[in-house]
């Protein structure tokens, strides 16, 4: 037999089995397959290097596919008894879930938990060159800070507030419109539209009609680029999909960002020339945020694309929270007509027969008004999972658990929010808790920190005084008291 021959016979024995070494193949890939499967936290934690495992669920959680991803994921660390720590798989990806405040503070507060992981519908939008989404580093401390001094400072928020009233006055007037035509009124709609002008306007320094137009064409770029980041893409988490996109986000993705590069490059080169004909101040307290990063653009040596990352990321991620926030507050209005009534006494103490507009230098006088916004915060609390999620960039211990580097740790505050061991009734609707106990949504008390903790606070929360949080709805307490205090004098909310 030739030398070929004999390579030939050796091939055909390695990759070629007899029929009867198949059986015994085919069990221990299928044990090895079980071990891998029915290890605590699943798949990916089963091919990670960790040593005593993390309580979790076995196989491959679908739970961040649909949208009550934070109801299932407490259920299932609850009956895990895994509610200080739960390890999970989606995929490859690994992930450890706290739902508890001690275990929070932890991860939050964690030097090791500096970045957040960069989804690709997140990376292709360009949230990672702007604030919320850039590695942690010089880059992200320079936003940080450009964002603290200039862009959410108290003097800029104060000079804003004449306008948040306008906004409030116009909402009372559509509403009022709706109303005497028989018309069903829109809330959400109502809300939307005004929580865009708002943010609008500090960002770009004008008003938009949402109907026509330029303000039509901007109002389709927010609804695509929520949809794109809130789908669930299978491709972030097994990496062969990556090159074939399945769903075709990453092609929505580039498609979007041309309209966005456009439309934001357009108002930033307006803006430009302004500056060149003198039209704008030195004074960056009432200015818009192009105009302090045109102002700043030297200095912080920042090129138009990143002035046009960390734009979009304002209009984009300041724009849904606080209406669906407003939405809430409105549906618990209808839903508890008593508290309505002790909210209108409380603004009628307030402003008095008037009925003029609340002013943000009132609000410290609202006591009850805050606590109404607080209790809606805990019991429906904005981005209850994912707006929390960390990763882990290099090894680390939670507790006395090991965490590997390139692992995602989230928090779960719906979990926290609604755990009778944290907070006593935690199904009822009952805003005289906050009455009786003070507890800052600024991120120092886990129990009820909407929006973030440690290194990745939201923008404004920590410059910002204490009466205008959180950072994103700042002055919106002018709006909401229009609302409640305006309306309910005329008509019952029911």
């Amino acid at each position: 037999m030739d030398s070929l021959s004999v390579l030939d016979s050796y091939l055909h024995l390695v990759f070629l089995p007899t029929s009867a070494a198949l059986p015994s193949m085919a069990a221990v890939i299928a044990v090895a397959l079980a071990v891998l499967w029915f290890h605590p936290g699943g798949l990916a934690w089963a091919l990670s290097r960790t040593g005593r495992s993390i309580p979790g669920p076995h196989g491959v959680v679908l739970a961040l596919s649909g949208s009550l991803a934070h109801r299932v994921l407490a259920a299932l660390a609850h009956s895990l008894q895994a509610a200080d720590l739960m390890a999970f798989s989606v995929g490859l990806t690994r992930f450890v879930l706290a739902s508890q405040p001690e275990t929070a503070r932890e991860i939050l507060n964690s030097s090791a938990f500096a970045d957040r992981p960069v989804k690709e519908s997140a990376y292709e939008l360009l949230f990672h060159r702007a604030i919320g989404f850039a590695p942690f580093g010089e880059y992200w401390r320079k936003l940080r800070r450009i964002s603290a001094t200039y862009l959410f400072s108290p003097m800029r928020i104060a000079s804003f507030e004449q306008h948040r009233i306008e906004i409030g006055q116009k909402m009372i007037l559509d509403i009022m419109t709706s109303r005497d035509s028989n018309e069903v009124i829109g809330m959400r709609k109502i809300l939307h539209f005004a929580s865009l002008n708002n943010i609008v306007m500090s960002v770009f320094g004008q008003r938009f009609d949402f109907g026509n137009g330029e303000g039509a064409e901007l109002e389709e770029l927010v609804k695509e680029g929520y949809e794109l980041l809130g789908a669930f893409n299978w491709s972030d988490h097994f990496p062969l999909l990556r090159w074939m996109d399945p769903q075709g986000i990453r092609k929505r993705c580039r498609r979007l960002v041309d309209r966005v590069n456009n439309f934001v490059g357009r108002i930033i080169e307006k803006h430009r020339r302004r500056r060149v004909d003198g039209v704008v101040s030195n004074d960056v307290t009432g200015d818009s945020f192009v105009d302090v990063l045109l102002k700043l653009q030297k200095e912080e040596s920042l090129c138009d694309s990143d002035m046009i990352a960390v734009l979009w990321e304002m209009i984009f991620r300041g724009t849904d929270t606080v209406a669906i926030l407003l939405e809430w507050i409105m549906a618990r209005m209808v839903l508890h007509p008593d508290i309505q009534r002790k909210a209108q006494s409380e603004i009628d103490g307030v402003v008095g027969s008037s009925r003029r507009p609340i002013s943000d230098s009132d609000v410290p006088r609202l006591p009850y008004l805050q606590s109404i916004v607080k209790e809606t915060l805990r019991l429906h609390p904005p981005g209850p999972l994912l707006s929390w999620a960390r990763l882990a960039i290099h090894d680390t211990h939670v507790g006395d658990h090991f965490v590997p580097a390139g692992t995602t740790a989230m928090v779960n505050m719906y979990a926290i929010t609604h755990d009778e061991s944290v907070w006593d009734a935690p199904e009822t609707f009952k805003p005289e808790r906050f009455i009786e106990e003070s507890v800052s949504v600024l991120g120092v008390d886990l129990r009820l920190a909407p929006f973030g903790s440690g290194r990745t606070t939201a923008g404004g929360c920590a410059r910002g005084r204490p009466w205008l949080w959180p950072p994103s709805t700042c002055g919106w307490h002018s709006c909401f008291s229009a609302l409640i205090g305006s309306l309910p004098a005329r008509m019952e909310w029911t």
